[in-house]
């Protein structure tokens, strides 16, 4: 089994073929999620990054026995997220200058995720909390706090 390594901002990701192949199948069009948040071409490098740190979790829920809606509608949600981190950095041009690691960890809660606007119903916001709890309780677990700090 063949490796692909890539060097990022925060180090060394080393991907299976094999995990790239089962994300392109759960998730075929990731690749285009940084230009479908975009307001502006500004907005394309932290979509780009934001994809980068979500496919861990995506990665993760293939691991898992959950069904396929509930696995896409995880991924649906991860998709709505990273519109809302945009959002943010477009709402607060101060936030550009943070790692989009640290702006989405501080989107996130145990409760849940950011309110999203424009307004979903409560049942919908419901489940976008819960797949941001998820994602939330996946971080506390995987974050090297030594080489990422989110909290503070």
């Amino acid at each position: 089994m063949s490796k692909e390594i890539k060097k990022g901002s925060k180090g060394i990701i080393v991907t299976e073929d094999n995990d790239v192949c089962r994300l392109l199948q759960f998730c075929p069009d990731i690749e285009s999620w940084p230009t479908s948040w975009a307001g502006e071409e500004i907005d394309i490098t932290p979509g780009r990054e934001i994809v980068e740190f979500l496919k861990p979790f995506l990665l993760y829920l293939l691991t898992t026995k959950l069904s396929p809606k509930t696995l896409r509608r995880y991924r649906d949600h991860m998709w709505m997220l990273g519109g809302e981190v945009i959002g943010s950095l477009n709402d607060d041009p101060s936030l550009r200058r943070k790692p989009v690691e640290k702006v989405i960890f501080d989107l996130l809660e145990e409760e849940g995720g950011p309110l999203i606007w424009p307004q979903i119903t409560e049942q919908q916001q419901d489940a976008f909390d819960a797949s941001c709890r998820k994602l939330y309780r996946f971080l506390q677990t995987v974050i090297d706090k030594d080489k990422i700090i989110l909290k503070n």
